[in-house]
């Protein structure tokens, strides 16, 4: 289970006009909101990360403010993992646990997912803020990380796991981002 202490949260990708292309994309940008909401609300380290800029342009604004504290990490390899930054904001950060959430889910998504499970994390790919441009590549991608050992949870699942409890302090303040 996710655990506020151990974890962080990693934005993989979300910019220009490729993630205007999503499947579904107003319900998988609202959903990565929530999740670095949380994150920020909680305490929890973010990374976040772009796809050559240059080529792929920035992240999209409704997040780019949200991440307005946060360097992003700008990488040439699918994989997060591929690039050494990434690696040492992780590092720094400590966490054991891993929620993955970003585009595209079948390709930077997925192998960023099997290279954490390759370092001994445990990676939460958080299933409804994950897209492709078809449903049809979203859904193998799910199915092959969960295969691959991820955990597959939902923005709702994930948010209440790491409050655990309705007294918590900020049970209010984050419930009212699920609507």
């Amino acid at each position: 289970m996710l655990d506020v202490r151990k974890c962080s949260l990693v934005v993989v990708d979300v910019q220009g006009k490729l993630a205007g292309l999503m499947d579904d994309k107003e319900t998988l940008f609202g959903n990565i909101a929530v999740l670095i909401k949380t994150a920020k609300a909680l305490g929890i380290g973010i990374i976040y990360c772009q796809q050559n800029p240059a080529a792929l342009g920035d992240t999209i604004p409704q997040l780019a403010g949200l991440l307005a504290d946060v360097e992003p990490v700008d990488k040439f390899s699918f994989s997060c993992c591929g690039e050494e930054r990434f690696n040492a904001r992780l590092k720094a950060i400590g966490s054991r646990q891993v929620i993955l959430c970003g585009i595209e889910a079948h390709i930077c998504v997925c192998q960023t997912a099997i290279d954490l499970l390759d370092t001994d994390r445990e990676v939460y790919v958080v299933a409804d803020a994950v897209s492709s441009r078809t449903a049809g590549n979203k859904a193998i991608a799910i199915g092959r990380m969960a295969g691959e050992g991820a955990v597959i949870v939902s923005t709702e699942m994930a948010m209440f796991e790491l409050l655990r409890d309705a007294k918590h302090k900020k049970f209010k303040e984050l419930a009212t981002l699920i609507k």
